[in-house]
């Protein structure tokens, strides 16, 4: 794949396209106002075309007016400007699909997204609590038919309110669930998971390229250490010794390695960063290449390891990372 600073789309298999790579919006914790609007527009300024966003993530309303701004500006038209938005896990009940969705339209005041995605497989206690528990402090779970939210999905398809569904930390079992459902109109175009030198996700990406799945990698530079749901005993990736000595030969940093090697492997990354240096140095991937051997040592520095393990809810019934991929 020839891609390149001005032109680093993918094809989607409903005739849509993803660029390869995109800003990352979550923070923890939350992001400081006015910090997300910065970010964006500096990505914006620097030649990113696709953010990534969630309602979760309280900053919404910064993404949109930042994406408004830069439009006014005649910096980017609309079309050009990839967002991707999230359903979360207490609005997995067909009826709360699209008032959900437009929640995240009216926050971005703009007319449509270009992707929307199933956040997590798992269903929690519809209202307005995003992590519902009970006095005692018990995750309240919710009973989930996916087959039933994704029609309600593929309804606000129809409605022009989004151009392409996809979902995100699905197994392959319950990608199987919704590809296999009688009557499907659209098929999921991507699934957001980890992925990383350090958890390459071969068998899931094998699996998804077999059915014109987009894998899109989250945390593709490692994450956050926040104990409640990252293993912290997970080690850095970003001081690897080989991605950091391939840093030295092509005078880059080890993020750009890493970065660099999915993109090679057709992965769409989105590095969260609010550091305006960072952001800038995250784009700098399309002048160099990997070679086939450095691709190679790079996938041996797999170790199935997991930053991001979600261990708080491993006993929902849906919780997908028990199964091997």
């Amino acid at each position: 794949m020839n891609f390149s600073a001005a032109s680093h789309r993918i094809p989607l298999s409903d005739g849509n396209s993803i660029p390869v790579i995109g800003l990352g919006t979550y923070s923890d914790p939350r992001p400081v106002p006015g910090e997300t609007y910065m970010a964006v527009k500096t990505a914006i300024d620097r030649g990113y075309q696709h953010i990534d966003g969630a309602y979760l993530y309280y900053n919404e309303h910064e993404v949109g007016e930042a994406i408004r701004e830069k439009i006014a500006e005649g910096k980017v038209k609309r079309e050009e400007i990839f967002y991707c938005g999230k359903l979360w896990a207490t609005d997995l009940d067909p009826e709360r699909v699209r008032p959900a969705l437009e929640r995240t339209l009216q926050s971005l005041k703009l007319q449509y997204v270009d992707l929307y995605i199933i956040e997590i497989p798992m269903a929690f206690k519809p209202g307005k609590e995003v992590y519902p528990k009970d006095e005692n402090g018990q995750w309240l779970y919710h009973k989930s038919d996916l087959c039933a939210t994704w029609e309600a999905l593929e309804a606000c398809k129809d409605a022009g309110l989004v151009k392409s569904l996809g979902v995100s930390n699905f197994n392959r079992r319950q990608l199987e669930l919704i590809l296999n459902k009688p009557g499907l109109k659209y098929k999921p175009v991507s699934n957001q998971v980890e992925c990383h030198p350090y958890f390459t996700q071969q068998k899931l990406l094998k699996f998804c390229r077999q059915h014109d799945i987009v894998i899109v990698a989250y945390s593709p530079l490692g994450t956050c250490r926040n104990p409640m749901w990252v293993n912290v005993s997970s080690p850095s990736l970003l001081k690897d010794k080989l991605l950091n000595s391939l840093g030295k030969k092509y005078n880059k940093t080890a993020a750009q390695i890493g970065l660099r090697f999915n993109i090679q492997r057709g992965v769409v990354v989105i590095p969260k960063s609010f550091n305006p240096q960072r952001i800038q140095e995250n784009f700098q991937i399309f002048d160099f290449s990997l070679t086939e051997e450095e691709m190679k040592d790079i996938e041996a520095l797999n170790k199935n390891v997991r930053f991001v393990e979600l261990l708080m809810w491993s006993d929902h019934p849906e919780y997908p990372f028990h199964d091997e991929y």
